[in-house]
């Protein structure tokens, strides 16, 4: 199999990963609130790298400062973020998660993690730490690309959920 091949296939598991994600999105029971997809990714980002100003996520993400004014707005609207000043004392408004926000992103993140743990449960331990560094290795990939890195909890040796 070469790069190009590899790729077709790839691409393909991806779309089914991310409509597996969207199905399982949509099975929430009655009063079960869960955050959409860019609430989710953007307090992660909040979570890891601390207060961000909208040119923060503009530079992080390479996306219009209209779409983190909307995204942010909502975010505000639902008390998951609140505007601070700047912890160094720059001029910009930042926004940080709040209490709620990462009580909310935690619960989430449990459901993903222990839908996860049901599929890899008979995994074995070698194969489980392959497959997290060669998917590890696949999103850094992108990230030298890009020339938009992306910080990860610890080195991503320690569970945002654990603390271990």
């Amino acid at each position: 199999m070469d790069a190009e091949q590899a790729s077709a296939h790839l691409e393909w598991e991806l779309m089914i990963l991310a409509r597996q994600r969207e199905q399982a999105r949509m099975q929430l029971g009655p009063g079960d609130e869960r955050l959409d997809r860019s609430a989710y990714v953007l307090l992660s980002r909040l979570e890891v790298q601390g207060p961000m100003s909208i040119a923060d996520f503009v530079d992080a993400f390479g996306l219009a400062a209209s779409t983190f004014n909307r995204q942010t707005a909502a975010l505000l609207r639902d008390g998951l973020v609140e505007r601070t000043l700047d912890p160094n004392g720059g001029v910009a408004r930042k926004f940080r998660i709040t209490v709620e926000g990462t009580q909310r992103l935690t619960s989430d993140r449990r459901r993903l993690v222990d839908g996860l743990t049901l599929v890899l449960a008979d995994w074995s331990p070698e194969r489980l730490e392959r497959f997290v560094a060669d998917f590890q290795q696949f999103n850094e990939g992108i990230e030298h690309l890009t020339g938009r890195p992306w910080p990860r909890p610890a080195a991503a040796t320690t569970s945002p959920l654990t603390g271990r």
